[in-house]
């Protein structure tokens, strides 16, 4: 049986979406950009996007009782690969403590909404 997950300490769904399903085994994200909780940018640069993003995500993981180390997958999708190696030391800070990192995909966009700098979706397992 699959539930809705929601909660009012992640940025707000800008469209008709559940900003994460879980199935019971699996926790399936929508993707999460770097919108604070009033829906606004949270910066105009790639590291505090980044860093919102992945607070975002930590929120709606926290909702379903699960954290960031309960990621398997994430797909990070930006609008300049030129900002990967700064997208990415954000990254490795926030997801080191967990011991293993998630497998990943990083692809290259034209555009994301609201001027975003980056969107990041996640699946996530109850297996540890």
């Amino acid at each position: 049986m699959k539930q809705q997950i929601d909660t009012d300490k992640s940025a707000p769904a800008i469209g008709p979406y559940s900003k994460g399903i879980d199935t019971g085994q699996y926790i399936f994200l929508s993707g999460q950009f770097g919108f604070d909780i009033s829906g606004e940018l949270s910066g105009d640069d790639i590291e505090t996007q980044t860093a919102t993003a992945l607070n975002n995500i930590a929120a709606v993981l926290e909702a379903s009782g699960l954290d960031l180390g309960n990621v398997v997958k994430c797909q990070v999708f930006m609008t300049d690969l030129g900002d990967f190696a700064r997208m990415n030391a954000v990254y490795e800070e926030v997801f080191k403590p967990f011991g293993t990192y998630p497998a990943r995909a990083a692809i290259g966009v034209a555009t994301l909404p609201k001027g975003a700098l980056i969107e990041i979706d996640v699946i996530a397992t109850r297996e540890t």
